[in-house]
């Protein structure tokens, strides 16, 4: 599933493309993905000018100039594509197509109908159901050591599972969660309240460093995602953990090997030579 620095790249290629400029049509071809499209959807689209944009955790949040916010979350398979001369063939799982003034066709592409396009108060986005309960964003000012030495004191569960917690930290997820794990030398079985101040710091610090390479590198490219260009992602390129089982650290002076385990049915990869339980 697309994580934050793919959320945030497919924004990234949008906003140059949508912001700012009117649907002309929006052709709505089934009834919904992974839940139901909103009474009217067609039509309260159509006509509708963009006047925002922005990323919350893992969904992609599109001001309209009729008081509401289209939220879209990729969910497992989607895409949301930019076709510029608004020519192309359309494939049967373009299922919401968005024709803008400027020529451009917006293409919501999604196989297996996990992900999700909705239509919320524009005065109180937040309080949409898969919204109401993030927690703050790993690139913003809410996210320091202070706050998650908070969050994980007295937690017994694993430190992985307390990062992937959407309520903890918003848009972190299984494969960023490895590759900070393994930076910060921290095993991913440890036990959330047995890390120190010094433990969580370095590993605030890992978290934030590889979710900003990810961005610049324009996520990764596993199964489907792709940019809003149609190109691929590039930093699979760059794990030093995740989908590495078998193969050598890559860390400085470590003879280990990247092992993979399950946790609450997600596998993790770590290094055990070089990433300690705390």
């Amino acid at each position: 599933m697309p994580e934050l620095p793919e959320v945030e790249t497919v924004l990234r290629g949008l906003m140059p493309v949508m912001n700012g400029q009117r649907i002309l049509a929006a052709d709505v071809r089934r009834e919904g993905l992974r839940w139901p499209f909103p009474e009217g959807f067609a039509g309260r689209l159509s006509g509708a000018r963009v006047q925002g944009m922005r990323r919350r955790a893992k969904y992609i949040l599109m001001a309209l100039d009729t008081g509401e916010t289209l939220l879209v979350h990729l969910g497992m398979s989607g895409k949301v594509t930019i076709d510029e001369t608004g020519a192309q063939a359309l494939s049967k799982h373009d299922h919401v197509i968005l024709d803008l003034e400027n020529g451009a066709r917006i293409l919501f592409n999604d196989p297996r109908r996990f992900g999700a396009l909705d239509l919320v108060d524009s005065a109180a986005p937040e309080a949409h159901k898969l919204l109401a309960s993030l927690g703050p964003e790993p690139l913003g000012n809410g996210f320091n050591p202070e706050y998650l030495i908070s969050c994980l004191e007295g937690r017994k569960s694993p430190v992985k599972t307390s990062l992937l917690d959407q309520r903890i930290i918003a848009g972190l997820g299984n494969i960023y969660v490895c590759e900070a794990l393994w930076r910060a030398g921290i095993a991913p079985q440890s036990s959330s309240a047995a890390l120190n101040p010094a433990h969580v710091s370095r590993l605030t610090a890992h978290i934030r460093d590889v979710l900003a390479e990810a961005i610049k590198s324009g996520g990764s490219s596993l199964k489907d995602y792709r940019q809003a260009n149609g190109e691929l992602g590039y930093f699979q390129h760059s794990f030093a953990a995740y989908g590495r089982a078998g193969e050598a650290c890559l860390k400085d002076g470590c003879s280990g090997t990247i092992t993979r385990i399950v946790q609450s049915g997600r596998s993790s990869f770590y290094c055990p030579a070089c990433q300690h339980e705390a």
